[in-house]
């Protein structure tokens, strides 16, 4: 029998910071024109939604489907 580890990044913890680098590592793997610093500056949703639009040129209502589709109900910023 296998050992079954939990690597779903999306998957809610008790630990706050383990949530917020979980988050993180999630909007990196979806889009990676974000550097590290760029997401670790995000002030909140709305701003990855901003970022979101400008850095791959779609419009504000996509860029808002794609972060609602990763964040999965998640926080990211200062709420995270």
């Amino acid at each position: 029998m296998e050992n079954s580890i939990a690597t779903d990044t999306s998957a809610k913890s008790n630990n706050p910071e383990q949530n917020k680098l979980a988050v993180m590592k999630d909007i990196r793997a979806k889009w990676s024109h974000f550097s590290e610093q760029d997401v670790t500056a995000l002030k909140g949703k709305a701003d990855l939604v901003s970022q979101v639009a400008a850095k791959y040129g779609i419009d504000q209502a996509q860029a808002q489907r794609d972060v609602d589709a990763v964040l999965k109900g998640r926080q990211i910023g200062a709420g995270a």
